[in-house]
């Protein structure tokens, strides 16, 4: 069974395989090995591959062929079986692939210095041969113009749809120099076009991400991106890629926020990788993005919503322009509650509005962050501020929930999308994500105004102050702000930011949504350790630490005298923003309590 790769990959974001020579290479087939023709020789190894890649997740198989062209066989004297190679690559690929999984047949460049007409040729019969089983040509690693060239010569005659992948650095060269628009200048003269675009290879996810942020911008056709494991490390004479599953897999969630349409590995990743990126993004593909709720055929009547004053004491404080502070206080994950309240009385007795209470960071499993909220308010006195995560429940389960919260008298939520199920202990966990942060905010302004998903009277109204995230440092600021208006026409009063380092970047965030008129409560992480400094600058999206606060934390070789400077670093961080926004919400690092109270002292001067 063929797929129309030309439409499913505009209907939902795809998830490709890792690398197939490295696979190889693990199951000790050496480099003076043709790896291409173990489709003869092997092919069990090689459908082993495949059905690894399967397992773990992938929609898109690439057939073992990449250097199956006739120039590149000839090398280890198997020209004349270059028919035989590569009908027998796509044609695993199609066993293994079965009726769901696309076959993308891999082509790559000739290896040959000739002009790209000639080239062209030795790339022409290698494709159409594999034209007759897989999906689509993957024309792949091409890193020049002639190489490219040479590529879309081919594809003019192919049968099937191709795809183009493109190997330049993190500066968007080529090898050459030649700059990635000329890459696009040149696809554009040739009438058959391919139906993507993408990079792959690179130093890995982390040099491909300026590259990929490029491209999106660049072109209006599909794109994806497939980066290597990084740069491979020479131990007891292996070469070896030492980049994470969990790394290459937050990397995939960085290019499908800035547009790409399929991600995936090439050399140095495997299935554990391929595995990881799945459960980051097929959650994805269920989130609607586009409002849900429908009006019913009765005629209902939007009430008027509650005044901001008579929402909440966060609100009322907010809406009479007083100074706000919150403290984060993560639920434990057992069921005993009782240094959580304890954290909360000493939280109030300093004089904290509210309790930040999130709803399953990292995907964690934790007790219920309602009950967490409701006890925090009946036994330590204080407001919460419920983290409302759309990953776990689905519309009606969410619905549920929220009325809970106005019954309890839980008032102040903030909607967030949440975080894939593959970050925590739990990876096989489904999210749901019937619906975004975006389509909540507006279910919870419906239901201030009386009316359920359904369209429905809900014999009163509630009194939910609607609260959303927000990133200042968000790599597609232009997407972000797009969002984050769309949050305000949901319903959206205020925002709570990722944690601040840099000031400038929410300076400048906070000067293009003043015409939002949004209550600004900004993220306050105070650094716990050298070491949890770094983890924060590379390891979590949507947080910019400046190399300067990394050495000002690295001055210091006590962890007690690296905390103190994080307490530090978070006060003066404070003191530059706080004219222009309306809170703080104060995180615990490690449960460290006093950290966040003494800096909430602070900001109170």
């Amino acid at each position: 069974m063929k797929h129309d790769i030309t439409n499913i990959i505009k209907e939902k974001i795809l998830v490709f395989d890792g690398a197939v020579g490295t696979e190889i290479y693990k199951k000790n087939f050496f480099v003076n090995t043709c790896f291409e023709e173990l489709c003869l020789s092997s092919p069990n190894v090689i459908k082993s591959i495949h059905n690894s890649y399967i397992d773990a997740g992938a929609d898109i198989i690439t057939t073992n062929s990449f250097g199956a062209n006739r120039n590149k066989l000839s090398k280890f004297g198997l020209a004349e079986k270059i028919k035989e190679i590569n009908l027998a690559a796509a044609k695993i690929a199609r066993e293994c692939a079965g009726e769901k999984i696309i076959i993308a047949a891999s082509v790559g460049p000739s290896g040959k210095n000739d002009t790209p007409q000639n080239n062209s040729k030795i790339l022409e019969e290698q494709s159409s041969i594999l034209a007759k089983e897989a999906d689509f040509i993957l024309f792949e690693t091409f890193s020049s113009l002639d190489d490219l060239e040479s590529a879309l010569i081919a594809a003019q005659k192919l049968p099937i749809p191709f795809a183009i992948s493109l190997a330049i650095d993190e500066n968007c060269e080529s090898s050459l120099g030649e700059p990635l628009n000329l890459f696009l200048a040149k696809i554009a003269k040739f009438k058959n076009q391919p139906f993507a675009i993408g990079l792959n290879c690179g130093t890995g996810p982390d040099g491909m991400l300026h590259s990929v942020e490029t491209l999106t911008k660049m072109t209006t056709l599909p794109t994806f991106a497939r980066p290597n494991g990084g740069l491979p490390k020479n131990i007891d004479g292996r070469m070896i890629y030492m980049t994470s599953p969990e790394y290459i897999s937050t990397y995939s969630l960085r290019y499908v926020n800035l547009g790409v349409k399929a991600v995936g590995g090439c050399c140095g990743t495997g299935p554990e990788h391929i595995r990881e990126i799945a459960r980051a993004i097929k959650p994805l593909r269920k989130i609607e993005i586009t409002s849900k709720i429908t009006d019913s055929k009765e005629s209902v009547t939007l009430l008027k919503p509650v005044d901001i004053k008579e929402k909440s004491k966060l609100s009322a404080k907010l809406a009479t322009n007083q100074w706000v502070a919150s403290v984060e206080i993560v639920p434990p994950k057992g069921f005993d509650l009782t240094q959580t309240i304890q954290k909360a009385k000493l939280c109030k007795e300093a004089g904290v509005d509210a309790i930040n209470i999130p709803d399953g960071p990292r995907a964690s499993c934790k007790i219920s962050p309602l009950v967490t909220a409701l006890k925090v308010q009946e036994e330590a006195g204080i407001e919460a501020i419920l983290h409302f995560c759309c990953r776990d429940r689905n519309l009606i389960g969410m619905q549920a929930d929220l009325l809970a919260c106005a019954c309890l008298g839980i008032r102040n939520l903030l909607f967030i999308t949440g975080d894939p199920p593959k970050l925590g202990e739990y990876p096989f966990a489904s999210g749901v994500f019937d619906a975004d942060s975006i389509t909540m905010a507006k279910i919870q302004d419906r239901l201030n105004r009386g009316v359920d998903i359904g369209g429905k009277s809900i014999n009163g109204q509630t009194k939910a102050f609607i609260g959303v995230g927000a990133d200042p440092n968000a790599i597609d600021i232009e997407r972000e702000i797009r969002r984050l208006r769309e949050k305000k026409e949901a319903g959206a009063e205020f925002i709570i930011t990722q944690p601040v380092f840099a000031v400038e970047p929410l300076l400048k965030f906070i000067d293009r949504i003043k015409d939002l008129n949004l209550f600004i409560i900004a993220g306050i992480w105070p650094l716990a350790s050298t070491r949890n400094a770094e983890f924060m600058k590379n390891e979590v999206p949507g947080v910019v630490v400046p190399d300067e606060i990394i050495y000002r934390m690295r001055s210091h070789e006590s962890k007690e005298a690296q905390f103190k400077e994080g307490i530090k670093i978070a006060i003066e961080t404070i003191q530059k923003i706080k004219e222009h926004i309306s809170g703080i919400q104060v995180s615990a690092p490690f449960g460290r309590i006093e950290g966040a109270l003494e800096v909430i002292n602070a900001s109170k001067n």
